[in-house]
């Protein structure tokens, strides 16, 4: 049977610590045998307080990572700044217990902890999108992408925030045996078997804060007018400035031209429309200045994977019949 040994670190998320129980525990064969035995273990084997305001108590040490088919590491509250803090030495000769076979993977936070023990060194992982800039500072040599909720690089895997756990878990199923048994697991467990979209649908991207920079005034005249064709020349023109100047400013200021800003706003706005209104697909296009729903639907799947329908379908808050 294959052994997933869950190393549970002072500071654990308890939500996050039992996807793995719950999800491999759940898979069973065709003669409902169980095709996963989960371990949660500690470094020491004591009590380990976690996240809340309750401690749990586990059966085993770091020991048991040794005998482990697939090791999962879930993430505890703030870690250090320091890279060399995320990796301690009693941590840091548990993970050296870990058979060269044996898959690993973090779910969120817990990337760091593979990140400082070398273990993502030139492989593509993933990380919970607040935390990818510190990560990308903090681990240059690791291929960070933000926008997917879990990567799978064989023997290594990284989940993104909290319920990408379960997409990761729920993926690992469905690569051990095949999609059929996945899919049951996912319906007792009452989750979806596959999310749409990745991790970009669920990023905030606040526009800063009006200020008294030299574009700050043109922003929010832009921002009233997105129902409108706006031109660079027409931005520029609202300024005072050349279109030279305008574009210097949008960088400075929001790291960005000023038309990728309007883009962004454009569908910054159209997202808005899709959670809050029972407005069309091309109601809204029109709206944030996309044009038609076609454009809309373009320009949703380029930036987060995803059509305005299922947009709406995650984030629509759904009215409770009467």
């Amino acid at each position: 049977m294959h052994r997933v040994v869950v190393l549970a670190l002072e500071g654990v998320y308890p939500f996050e610590m039992t996807i793995p129980v719950r999800i491999f525990g759940t898979a069973a064969g065709q003669q409902g045998e169980p095709l996963y035995e989960v371990l949660t273990c500690s470094l020491d084997g004591r009590p380990v307080i976690t996240s809340a305001d309750f401690a749990i108590t586990v059966q085993y040490d770091s020991e048991a990572l040794h005998s482990a088919d697939t090791v999962v590491i879930p993430p505890f509250t703030c870690g250090p700044d320091e890279e060399r803090e995320w990796l301690p030495d009693p941590l840091a000769e548990a993970l050296g217990r870990i058979r060269p076979d044996a898959r690993i993977m973090s779910i969120c936070t817990a990337s760091y902890v593979l990140a400082a023990a070398g273990l993502l060194d030139g492989r593509p992982a993933t990380t919970h999108w607040n935390e990818a800039p510190r990560f990308k500072r903090a681990f240059p040599k690791v291929k960070v992408d933000a926008d997917v909720l879990f990567v799978d690089d064989g023997r290594v895997l990284t989940a993104a925030g909290v319920a990408a756990g379960v997409d990761l878990c729920l993926h690992l199923v469905r690569r051990d045996h095949g999609s059929e048994i996945a899919n049951r697991v996912a319906r007792m467990c009452v989750v979806p078997p596959w999310r749409e979209g990745g991790q970009a649908q669920y990023i905030e991207r606040p526009m800063p804060e009006p200020s008294q920079s030299p574009t700050s005034r043109t922003r929010i005249w832009a921002l009233e007018r997105l129902h409108e064709p706006l031109s660079l020349s027409d931005m520029a023109a609202h300024a005072g400035m050349s279109v030279r100047t305008l574009t210097r400013h949008f960088h400075n200021e929001v790291a960005m031209t000023p038309g990728q800003w309007l883009a962004q706003q454009r569908l910054d706005h159209a997202r808005r429309l899709l959670e809050t209104t029972d407005l069309t697909v091309d109601a809204i296009a029109a709206r944030a200045g996309l044009g038609t729903g076609a454009s809309l639907r373009q320009h949703l799947a380029a930036a987060i994977g995803v059509s305005p329908t299922a947009y709406r379908h995650t984030f629509r808050a759904r009215q409770t019949p009467p």
